[in-house]
């Protein structure tokens, strides 16, 4: 959008002109900060009989919508699968296929993680692997969510004669918790850390029961305790002060959401919410003549716009630049990956430059600093051979303040009036017409 209007607004007569234009289309371009992603958030979970008891995807959605949030959910959760078991499993593959979801819930059969680790090596973890490229590969802007169950309200009985660390709760729920870390860890994934809610519930609230008659599967309480892990986990919100209580009593719901907040929304980064999100980080070279090289060292972004604070632009990832002025310059990198992004700014020093030619191309000006806050001072090395003129606009098309370049190379224009906003820079140049930069962020 702004390239097209950019381009609409070239060549035109003088500022004049182009204000019954700019008036009829009033388009506001936001800054990039503001394109951020929205609340709507599509999830897929892929488990088995802990998933499907009392609908916990469905509560989870109630809770949300609740919090004022909109999540939609598919899931498929056969009786006793495992990861092994989906990653051949037609409906599983499909769903997994149809793309768009920004998380793919992950519930491996509630013992196995907990197993001797060669079992785990070569049954569990070799398929949470499997899946979660596969989930890489259809949803280029989706995340692998693992589900860390619990153990057993007394420990797995079935299998302590042979494996003596899971007769206890305690020893199972500690083996089911390092395995689903270790998943997380290896394959860049995030944990949704259930199990770990239910522990501090069980200790802080034992009045609280989790578990249904058998002592594995969830009561109505220990799905609503799963369903506000996730919430907190997707949104990334405080789930504490949600008016909904699903079945339970307003006090031992209140407690389960103050468990999940302390658990999960105070330690995200623990449970690797928001480790993967974009981080823009970059270093620079001062060449000598207003030359800078910039080398990118941002981490899991795959998109970036670099600012270098004299009205110019770039998107190639490490970028090299020419400074028309000596100067202090803003230089802003923009990293980032889907709708998720950061921002970097770096204040550089130019201490020489060198005046570009004016044969060639020559029509190359600028403005810095960007953002700004009492003048902004607008560089035309070709301008000192015309009368040309320099003004800023609204981004409605309202002429603000203008200034003649007097023969001159540069000139500062003040922004003395004008409140914090977006603003349009133009310079006119007879038999040349008009060329807008858009955006100067003013400041205040």
């Amino acid at each position: 959008m702004r390239q097209s209007l950019r381009e609409e607004l070239r060549g035109g007569s003088g500022p004049a002109g182009l204000i019954l234009r700019l008036t009829a289309c009033c388009v506001l371009l936001l800054p990039f900060s503001l394109l951020a992603q929205g609340g709507a958030k599509n999830v897929l979970f892929l488990g088995n009989s802990y998933t499907y008891a009392n609908d916990l995807p469905q509560i989870t959605v109630n809770l949300a919508q609740a919090a004022g949030d909109t999540l939609m959910v598919e899931s498929n959760t056969p009786g006793g699968y495992t990861f092994q078991l989906h990653s051949t499993n037609a409906t599983s593959l499909s769903m997994i296929q149809q793309g768009n979801w920004d998380f793919v819930v992950l519930q491996e059969q509630s013992q196995l993680p907990s197993f001797p680790p060669n079992q785990v090596q070569t049954q569990c973890f070799p398929f949470a692997a499997l899946l979660d490229s596969m989930v890489s590969q259809y949803n280029s802007c989706g995340e692998t969510m693992f589900f860390m169950t619990w153990g057993r309200k007394n420990g797995d009985a079935q299998n302590c004669p042979n494996w003596p660390p899971v007769c206890t709760y305690a020893g199972m729920d500690s083996l089911l918790r390092l395995r689903y870390q270790m998943m997380a860890n290896d394959n860049q994934a995030v944990v949704s850390p259930v199990g770990a809610v239910w522990r501090y519930i069980r200790h802080h609230y034992p009045s609280i029961e989790l578990y249904s008659s058998d002592e594995s599967h969830p009561s109505e309480a220990g799905s609503y305790a799963a369903a506000c892990a996730f919430y907190t986990a997707i949104f990334r919100k405080d789930p504490s002060a949600i008016p909904f209580d699903y079945t339970l009593t307003p006090p031992d719901a209140g407690a389960i959401r103050l468990a999940a907040k302390l658990v999960v929304y105070d330690s995200l980064w623990y449970w690797n919410i928001g480790k993967y999100d974009p981080a823009a980080d970059f270093t620079y070279l001062d060449q000598g003549g207003g030359v800078f090289s910039f080398t990118n060292n941002s981490l899991y972004a795959n998109h970036f716009l670099w600012d270098f604070g004299d009205g110019t632009t770039s998107t190639q990832p490490d970028p090299q630049h020419q400074y028309s002025l000596p100067g202090t310059y803003a230089v802003r990198l923009i990293a980032s990956h889907c709708s998720m992004f950061d921002t970097l700014t770096q204040q550089i020093q130019v201490t020489s430059a060198d005046i570009p030619s004016l044969t060639g191309e020559g029509n190359a000006w600028g403005f810095f600093p960007n953002p700004a806050t009492e003048t902004v001072r607008i560089n035309c090395p070709s301008c000192r051979l015309e009368a040309a003129e320099v003004f800023i606009m609204s981004h409605c098309g309202s002429l603000l303040s203008r200034e003649t370049m007097a023969n001159g190379a540069s000139v500062n224009l003040s922004l003395s009036g004008l409140s914090s906003g977006l603003y349009y820079i133009g310079l006119y140049r007879p038999g040349q017409g008009t060329d807008l930069k858009p955006l100067l962020l003013l400041t205040r």
